[in-house]
């Protein structure tokens, strides 16, 4: 189509202007086109053990042998030295809060998550970077930075090799952690 500089913009910058035999069409303005994805993943070495532990309600990290980043869950390789991670490293289901946000909105996808709900950045005491969990039996508004928390699993009987097994994290109880250094949490002390 030719380029009018008095057309009507589409997007990306592209003008174009309409045929005379559909001038008065009304314009598409979006297509919904329902698509759907299936995949199979297969966990390696690392993620397997994590997910065998998590079925007996363990957590199992790695360790970077150059810089002693502890990783959960694991992947099998250090994403700050580039090599291989060793383990396992058993964590305890305890932690703080590093950061969170209240969503007071649904998500169509989630029927189950009524909202508000908070959903925190964990990290467990021993591992060098956290993530992503719900903070629950507690209200929304209570949760804060450095706040610890413990994990909520499922019943015994419910168990499978899935990170689904924690519920949530919920108040323990016990003294905040003191966050004095946003900028270094989380993150290693000099690259041996």
């Amino acid at each position: 189509m030719p380029v009018d500089p008095d057309s009507t913009p589409v997007g990306l910058g592209v003008e174009v202007t309409a045929p005379a035999s559909i001038a008065d069409v009304e314009m598409v303005q979006r297509v919904r086109t329902p698509i759907r994805i299936e995949y199979t993943y297969t966990p390696g070495r690392a993620l397997s053990a994590y997910l065998r532990g998590m079925a007996e309600k363990r957590i199992v990290a790695e360790r970077c042998p150059r810089t002693g980043q502890v990783f959960v869950p694991p992947r099998g390789v250090s994403p700050m030295a580039g090599i291989p991670t060793v383990g396992p490293v058993e964590l305890p289901d305890v932690g703080y809060v590093e950061s969170f946000n209240i969503t007071r909105v649904p998500i169509a996808t989630r029927p189950d998550l009524e909202p508000p709900y908070c959903s925190a950045w964990i990290v467990l005491d021993g591992a060098s970077v956290g993530f992503m969990g719900l903070v629950i039996n507690c209200e929304p508004e209570s949760v804060r930075m450095g706040m610890r928390v413990k994990a909520v699993w499922k019943p015994d009987d419910e168990l499978e090799k899935s990170a689904t097994n924690i519920l949530g994290w919920e108040p323990s109880g016990e003294p905040d952690v003191e966050i004095s250094d946003i900028e270094t949490i989380g993150r290693p002390g000099d690259l041996q």
